[in-house]
């Protein structure tokens, strides 16, 4: 069905929206809402093709962002709306001080109050005019075209146009009109995800003490989760160069473990201005650029890097005053910033909310006491957190430039001119070239090792023994400071000769881990250990994606696409290729034939070691494994981690002692209990757990978790209850999966998307990717205008702010 609907905005509805439909509060006003001079009508065609991708075309950036914001806006406006509240700091005035987002995402699910407080502390109106003024004129107009894009599809919506949709979100007050300072704080929250926002909490809620009582002892007995970590957060990415592909054309791999709810899921379009730009591929809801694709010339993945963005500075308080610090003797005051916030109260009724939260040279003062006993706010002693990011508003450059890149030469050299990527590694291959690269070129504090040993304070080296690779360091100190070296793109950063990249004509990939495996057949070394650790212990899925690459590599003739689509998506784990032999050997004897464990014995042993929709053994074991690995390491496994065999070790369970037997045994009972009390069955069907509910209806998935060694990642990151292990609301994992080739006639993608464009279930692109992802269903990425026309799928309509005519409704 091929569709063209013209939609034009009258001048009576438009000023209807404008001064009907905001909410009743200072959502958005403050300077720069206004730009003189800048675009005032916009004009974009919206083609839809299978499972609703939008390929976006203008004449100009302006009309392209415009598209682009009416676009996200038709298939999540409810997660949108929410986003923009959250980045304004209004939680608690719409949903309540203490109720938490209903989506996990990267700052968490923190308590609203706690949300509001941080993003009007990192969002304010200074930081949103740095973004704003170090953007090229172009990605201005990109945005601005974003946010009128998104409050024209509003309009249209509360016009009636859309009579089923957004159901969940539609005419509440908080569904309001946005301005381009939204999008910048959503491009200050993106930009801060690998620092700041993982320490929101611990930054909202930093208070000086109401009474000089003495500090005490710092131990991290009580450090109740990994600091400034998100659990299941990673990605896979592999780029095999021409030199050892069978067809002699490089080929990347990539597959972001994500978010499948909330504000930073990934959505996937084409955005093209004719003669200018042609990239396809995902940005994160609220965000105007492809941050992760292709376009006519090159390709690109990401995976989350294990380089630290982020360092811990302790203070010694000013005797007299806990809100000053000492600086070589001298005192100096910390900078008071006096926030309020709205809340409402549980009646209904409204109340103001006032914290005075608290700068400092090196950062905002966090306050780690939840996390471990000592680390809080003292008369003695404060913390300080310093994110490098805070001071890069390169990013959103960078990769402005990047979906205009013209080759990978192109490519590199723009990575290399910003130091921009905020918390990622980047994998690259380009069109014509046998090459394939890899960086963590971005912002990494200018530790040397060094300083390091130097400066870090008694407390930092029992919080290095939890937290590997942070730097914690002395604040009384200025020659404690992070260095500052010319050559730096950025103050305080490490210099591009001390950040980690290599070209090669063979392999590069990672799975999370650092840099140095990079090729397990050429590790990398010497650059400062804040990049990254060298010589310790691998993941599972690490070790399992090493392995998976040579694997291919040695098929005959070379590495094809067909092989590489089968192997990313087959679901055995690590764990179950080292270890269920042994746990049947040692647990599954002659002498259990009539005990309490022969059914879970049996179901492994006839488990055919697979995480697909109809396995029968992936359940228990994966709940056998949850216990198994509570015990220490060094207890559990036979041969420790050996740094000459990183992929190789730690190897096989310690079944010569008889107390790790028991162990054993008990955890492979506890895992068959926890399914019996459930309502599971021991060989329960991988699907029966693993699922998501698309309009009513389940979708059984497959694969598993990181911690079991999964490659295909699908997590509910929830523990065990009767409903299972549902994706629908904490899910992360594969998301945005893509294999790019160049061929003859340009760029060869074939793509999934795991959760699907829209999460409105009244839209038809809720659920139609994510079956096809269930059903391993790679789709050739409709890239060229004669592809896209060709779609059997494809629908157009054109969107407009013209003041004549009629608002007539686009098709679904």
């Amino acid at each position: 069905m091929k569709q063209i609907v013209s939609l034009a905005i009258s001048g009576a509805l438009l000023s209807a929206f404008l001064t009907g439909c905001v909410a009743p509060q200072e959502t958005s006003g403050g300077p720069g809402d206004t730009n003189p001079g800048a675009q005032t009508a916009w004009s974009a065609e919206i083609r839809r093709t299978q499972d609703g991708i939008p390929h976006i075309r203008a004449t100009d950036w302006g009309s392209l962002g415009f598209g682009f914001g009416y676009a996200q806006a038709q298939d999540n406006l409810c997660t949108l709306a929410d986003g923009f509240v959250t980045y304004r700091g209004e939680r608690s005035a719409w949903f309540g001080p203490d109720a938490r987002p209903t989506s996990t995402a990267t700052f968490g699910q923190p308590r609203n109050i706690d949300a509001d407080f941080f993003f009007r502390l990192v969002g304010d109106q200074a930081a949103v005019e740095r973004y704003r003024q170090a953007q090229p004129a172009e990605l201005r107009s990109l945005i601005d075209g974003f946010a009128n894009g998104y409050d024209r599809y509003l309009a249209d919506l509360n016009a009636g146009n859309f009579p089923n949709a957004h159901a969940a979100c539609r005419g509440k007050p908080w569904v309001g009109k946005i301005s381009a300072d939204d999008i910048y704080r959503r491009l200050i929250a993106a930009n801060l995800a690998g620092g700041s926002v993982r320490f929101l909490t611990p930054i909202a809620i930093a208070h000086p003490p109401k009474t000089a009582a003495a500090a005490s002892e710092t131990t991290l007995e009580s450090l109740r989760f990994p600091i400034g970590e998100s659990a299941g957060i990673g990605s896979n990415a592999l780029a095999f160069g021409a030199p050892i592909t069978r067809d002699k054309r490089s080929i990347l791999f990539g597959n972001p473990h994500w978010f499948w709810r909330g504000p930073d899921r990934f959505y996937q379009a084409q955005l093209t201005i004719p003669g200018q730009v042609n990239v396809a591929g995902v940005s994160f809801l609220g965000v105007p650029l492809i941050v992760l694709g292709f376009n006519e010339n090159i390709a690109w993945t990401h995976t989350v890097s294990s380089a630290r963005r982020f360092g811990i500075f302790q203070l010694t308080l000013d005797p007299a005053d806990p809100t000053r610090y000492l600086v070589d003797g001298q005192s100096e005051a910390m900078t008071p910033v006096p926030l309020t916030v709205r809340a409402r109260r549980t009646d209904g009724t409204d109340e103001t909310v006032s914290r005075t939260l608290y700068r400092t040279r090196f950062g905002p003062v966090v306050d780690l006491s939840p996390m471990a006993q000592g680390l809080g706010w003292s008369a003695q002693r404060a913390y300080a957190l310093a994110d490098v990011n805070i001071d890069n508003a390169r990013a959103f450059q960078n990769f402005f430039a990047w979906d205009q890149a013209r080759s990978l030469a192109d490519f590199m050299a723009i990575q290399k001119r910003y130091a921009a990527m905020p918390w990622t590694n980047t994998f690259a291959i380009g069109r014509g070239d046998a090459r394939v690269w890899f960086a963590d070129i971005g912002p990494i504090p200018n530790v040397p090792d060094a300083l390091a040993e130097a400066c870090t304070t008694p407390a930092g080296r029992a919080f290095a023994g939890r937290v590997p690779g942070v730097p914690f360091l002395d604040g009384s100190k200025s020659a404690c400071a992070w260095r500052v070296d010319a050559a730096s793109v950025q103050p305080g950063a490490l210099p591009l000769e001390q950040l980690p990249n290599t070209l090669r004509g063979d392999y590069v990939g990672n799975f999370n881990d650092s840099f140095w495996l990079t090729n397990a057949n050429a590790p990398m070394s010497g650059y400062p250990r804040i990049a990254g650790a060298t010589r310790v212990e691998q993941s599972l899925r690490t070790r399992y994606g090493h392995l998976l690459a040579a694997r291919l590599q040695r098929e005959r003739g070379g590495v094809t696409r067909e092989a590489l689509e089968s192997a990313v998506l087959e679901t055995h784990s690590m764990s179950e290729r080292l270890y269920r032999k042994p746990l049947l050997d040692a647990v599954c004897t002659v002498d259990e034939a009539a005990g309490p464990l022969h059914e879970a014995c049996e179901v492994l042993r006839n488990w055919n070691g697979t995480a697909d929709i109809d396995a029968r053994g992936a359940n228990l074991w994966d709940e056998f494994w949850q216990r198994a690995t509570r015990l220490a390491p060094e207890r559990l496994f036979e041969s420790g981690f050996d740094p000459d065999k990183p992929l190789a070790t730690p190897a096989g369970f310690n079944t010569g002692n008889p107390a790790v037997v028991q162990d054993l045994r008990q955890a492979l009972g506890g895992a068959a209990l926890a399914l019996n009390l459930n309502g599971f069955a021991l060989d329960s069907r991988r699907g029966e757990i693993l699922y998501t509910t698309r309009n009513g209806t389940r979708v059984p998935l497959y694969g598993g978790c990181d911690e079991a060694g999964y490659f295909a990642v699908v997590c509910a990151r929830r523990p065990l209850d009767t409903k299972g292990y549902p994706m629908d609301i904490s899910g992360q994992g594969d998301s945005y999966v893509q294999v790019v080739t160049f061929g003859e006639n340009g760029v060869e993608a074939d793509t999934m998307l795991s959760h699907s464009e829209s999460d409105d279930p009244a839209s038809p692109h809720s659920g139609d990717a994510t079956r096809a992802f269930a059903a391993k269903r790679w789709s050739r990425f409709p890239f060229t205008e004669q592809s896209i026309d060709s779609d059997p799928a494809v629908t157009r309509v054109v969107v407009s702010s013209t003041r004549d005519g009629a608002a007539n409704a686009p098709a679904r």
